[in-house]
C-alpha cells in the first residue's frame, strides 16, 4: 500500500482542489480523505507542498510506432501500399523501448492514445496504452480503440502523386463511404466470417469511434456527415480550422482533439493553426481534448501546449481536463483513468507547482500504483 500524504489534490471530478491523503492499494486508488491514518503496511509519500493530479493523458500520438530514433524511411506508423487498411493494429506495431515512454513519463503522462497515421484513406485500429512497460499487451487499456480515417492532403499525396486512387477529397470520402457501406452490409446481412470485416464490429456495435484526421472546415464537415450517414461515433482530430466552425461542431456532438498546435505550418491546410482553437471551441461547447500528435510536436510538450492553450484563451481547469478526464472521455477510458476517483487506476502525477507553469517539477510519476519516475 501506498499513502500519499498531504497533498493539494486536483481530483477533476470537481474544480476545486482539496487539500488531504489518498491511499493506493493493489494498482487502485483505495481511498480518498482529509486525513488517513498510517499504518505499519503503508509506504509513505509526503505531498506537503506538492500538487497531485491523475497522470496526464495524449488523446492522439503515434509513439512506439513513429520512433524517435528512427529516420522516416524506417517509420513504420503508414501501411503506404493501400489506402484502405482497416484491420492493421497498433499493438503489432508500439515498440515500448522507444525513448519517447521516458520523456512521457518524465512529464507526468501516464497514459496515450496511439496508432496508423493518415497517409492512407482507412489507416488501421488505435490502442489506449499506458507509458509504462516493457510488453505492449501489458500496457493495452483499451484495443481496439478507434479506426483511423483520413481526410485531406495526406492520403492525396501518398497515392494521388503517384495516379492512384484518391487523388482528390473527394476520391478519398468515397473510399471510405464504400468500405463503411459494405461493413454495414455485412453486419445487417450475417454474412459469413471475414477477417476484413470483423474489424469493424466494435465501430458499429457503439463501442468506439472513427477517429478522422480532419485539418481544414470542409474535412470536418464531411468527416460529420460519412459519420452522420452510418450512424457511427466520431472524434474530429486535429481540427486545426474548428474555430472558423465552432457552433457547427458544436451542433454535430462530436468531440475535438485539437493540436498539434506547437508544430510548423508546414501544409496549406494546417495554415490556420493556432493555440486559441481549442478555448472557442471549448467555450462553444465542445468537448476537448489536446494532442501532442507525438512525433510532431513531441509527446513531452503535452502541458505546454495546454499551458499556450490558456494564453490564448482556454480556462485553466479547461486545459487540465483537456488532458485529464475529457481526454479519457473521449478515448473511451474514464472508467479506469482521467480523474483521482475511489476505483481507478492508481495513475497519478506529483508537482512541486502547477504544471501549466513552464518552471514545475514532477516530483513523481506513479502508474498502477508504482512509483515509475524517477526511477
Amino acid at each position: 500500500m501506498l499513502l500519499i500524504q498531504n497533498g493539494l489534490l486536483y481530483t477533476m471530478e470537481t474544480n476545486r482542489p482539496e487539500r488531504g491523503d489518498l491511499l493506493i492499494q493493489d494498482g487502485k486508488i483505495a481511498e480518498i480523505s482529509k486525513k488517513i491514518m498510517p499504518t505499519e503496511q503503508m509506504e509513505i509519500f509526503d505531498a506537503q507542498g506538492l500538487l497531485v493530479f491523475p497522470g496526464f493523458l495524449d488523446a492522439h500520438s503515434h509513439i512506439g510506432i513513429s520512433e524517435e530514433k528512427k529516420t522516416n524511411p524506417l517509420d513504420g506508423s503508414n501501411e503506404g501500399t493501400n489506402p484502405v487498411t482497416p484491420c492493421l493494429r497498433a499493438i503489432d506495431a508500439i515498440n515500448p523501448m522507444d525513448s519517447a515512454f521516458r520523456n512521457a513519463l518524465a512529464s507526468g503522462i501516464t497514459g496515450v492514445m496511439t496508432g496508423p497515421g493518415s497517409a492512407n484513406a482507412i489507416g488501421g485500429q488505435f490502442a489506449f496504452i499506458k507509458t509504462h512497460g516493457k510488453r505492449v499487451d501489458d500496457m493495452v487499456v483499451l484495443a481496439p480503440a478507434a479506426v483511423k480515417i483520413a481526410f485531406g492532403e495526406n492520403p492525396m499525396n501518398c497515392y494521388g502523386t503517384n495516379g492512384n486512387m484518391p487523388s482528390t477529397r473527394m476520391g478519398a470520402a468515397s473510399l471510405i463511404r464504400e468500405e463503411l457501406f459494405l461493413a454495414r452490409q455485412y453486419f445487417e446481412n450475417g454474412g459469413a466470417a471475414s477477417f476484413g470485416r470483423e474489424c469493424y464490429r466494435e465501430l458499429f456495435e457503439g463501442k468506439i469511434p472513427l477517429k478522422a484526421h480532419v485539418h481544414r472546415t470542409d474535412d470536418i464537415f464531411t468527416a460529420i456527415r460519412i459519420a452522420k450517414e452510418f450512424g457511427l461515433e466520431l472524434t474530429l482530430d486535429h481540427c486545426t480550422e474548428g474555430h472558423l466552425i465552432a457552433e457547427e461542431i458544436a451542433e454535430s456532438g462530436y468531440p475535438a482533439i485539437v493540436g498539434p498546435s506547437l508544430a510548423s505550418r508546414t501544409k496549406d491546410e494546417v495554415s490556420h493553426s493556432d493555440f486559441k482553437t481549442a478555448g472557442i471551441l471549448q467555450k462553444a461547447g465542445v468537448r476537448i481534448a489536446l494532442t501532442t500528435d507525438h512525433p510532431v510536436s513531441r509527446i513531452q510538450y503535452l502541458p505546454l501546449c495546454a499551458a499556450l492553450a490558456v494564453k490564448e484563451g482556454l480556462d485553466k481547469m479547461a486545459a487540465l481536463r483537456a488532458i485529464t478526464i475529457d481526454a479519457a472521455r473521449i478515448c473511451r477510458v474514464d472508467d479506469r483513468l482521467g480523474s483521482l476517483s475511489v476505483g481507478k487506476d492508481a495513475d497519478l502525477a506529483i508537482f512541486n507547482g502547477s504544471p501549466l507553469e513552464i518552471a514545475s517539477e514532477l516530483r513523481a510519476a506513479i502508474i498502477d500504483g508504482e512509483i515509475v519516475w524517477p526511477r
